[in-house]
């Protein structure tokens, strides 16, 4: 009886590290969590045999990523993920030595996915914890640092669905897209937060960089950061019905401040809710080289905003504010309604060697919360006298982007 019993055990043992085994039947790659230990070589192994003309289903349960993941060569391949994924906490120091670069400020991810018709499909189940806290703990409030990874990163790739996942506590950044062309980015939520002393710094819901044609629909993000940011090169980025909390909200920036000229064209932000957030509908450049143009505002309403409309020619440098030559141009703010923390509803400030042009302002109501009429501070728009935003006063060079306090 003895005997059997260890028998059993050991053939109960064997089924479930088969059933944990990466099963193929034909194009479809279908993989099981282990349960405990490290899921990351049998999702490699998935992506490996299914990269091409595929399916992989990543079935219920709970698989530990303790190791970077970089598949980049998928040809129409559909992934369909129905657990949990959660990266490693007790291994920072191999996160910090091995994670991956994507070029953009010396920034890294721990997973890379790129390549052509790709469809990341969550089914509403997924669910990526990134265990963020360890990473607030450990960067004490600081913002970039090397080593600490972007959760998902789309890169060099061509028409890409990512649907219907859940974020929880991301290291860094939750998305990146760089070097990517038709992608588009439905159905996601996203929420990070702090639960001690240390802040959730620079956790960002996205930030595209270098792509042409990026659709985001029906997104909530808490990030205590940008919520939506675009940033350097990137163009034709159509972003509807978002919910942002604790953050940026929707953001043009930051950019400028490369070697070579950074320009952003075509970006429409509508259907905007924006919660208890340092900003609303914003821009900031550094003094370098490029442009902004045709970026439309629509539709936003808001609450408890530090700053509403906010646009510099020197985020953070606050130096060379009014040399830069990257103009910002064709703007548009229309159906902008919320309270502002403080008496300011609007600071912009434009380079005086580049003065911004183009600006239009259409049904723009901001209250103050504490009562009164809000403040509008404007420098070097060209047609501010007839832009539909009546400017009560002239924003200083160095505008800072996070007020605390009335002006």
């Amino acid at each position: 009886m003895k005997l059997h019993f260890v028998f059993a055990a050991l053939l109960g043992a064997f089924w479930r590290h088969v059933a944990a085994e990466v099963v193929q039947t034909g194009s479809v790659c279908t993989v099981t969590p282990l349960g405990s230990g490290d899921d990351t070589p049998q999702i490699k192994k998935a992506f490996s045999q299914c990269s091409k003309d595929s399916q992989i289903i990543f079935q219920e349960g709970t698989y530990n990523i303790r190791q970077v993941m970089e598949f980049t060569n998928l040809k129409n391949v559909s992934i369909d993920i129905y657990g949990k994924w959660v990266w490693s906490a007790d291994n920072l120091q191999y996160w910090i030595q091995n994670t991956l670069p994507v070029t953009y400020a010396s920034l890294y991810t721990g997973w890379k996915l790129g390549g052509t018709d790709i469809a990341l499909r969550g089914h509403g189940k997924a669910l990526f914890d990134g265990n963020g806290q360890v990473w607030m703990d450990e960067n004490k409030n600081g913002s970039n640092r090397k080593g600490r990874p972007i959760n998902l990163t789309i890169w060099r790739a061509t028409n890409v669905l990512v649907d219907g996942i859940t974020w929880r506590q991301s290291q860094f950044w939750h998305t990146f897209v760089a070097y990517s062309k038709n992608v588009t980015m439905t159905n996601l939520d996203m929420r990070t937060r702090s639960n001690s002393q240390w802040s959730a710094v620079n956790t960002d819901g996205i930030d595209t960089w270098n792509s042409d044609g990026v659709t985001l629909r029906n997104w909530t993000v808490e990030c205590y950061d940008d919520c939506i940011s675009v940033k350097g090169n990137s163009k034709n980025i159509d972003v509807r019905n978002v919910t942002c909390y604790e953050s940026g909200c929707a953001v043009i920036g930051s950019m400028g401040n490369g070697n070579g000229p950074d320009t952003v064209d075509n970006v429409l932000f509508q259907d905007f809710k924006c919660n208890h957030s340092s900003n609303a509908a914003w821009i900031k450049t550094y003094p370098g080289q490029g442009h902004v143009r045709n970026v439309t505002f629509r539709n936003f309403e808001f609450s408890d905003v530090d700053q509403p409309i906010y646009v510099t020619s020197c985020i953070y440098s606050n130096s060379g504010c009014d040399s830069s030559r990257l103009p910002i141009e064709d703007i548009t703010w229309e159906n902008i309604k919320g309270t502002s923390r403080y008496n300011v509803a609007a600071g912009m400030h434009c380079s005086s060697a580049a003065p911004c042009k183009n600006f239009t302002f259409k049904n723009v109501d901001i209250k103050p919360r504490a009562g009164g009429t809000a403040k509008v501070l404007c420098a070097n728009i060209r047609n501010q006298a007839d832009m539909g935003l009546a400017c009560t006063g002239t924003c200083p060079a160095g505008w800072p982007q996070q007020l605390k306090g009335n002006r």
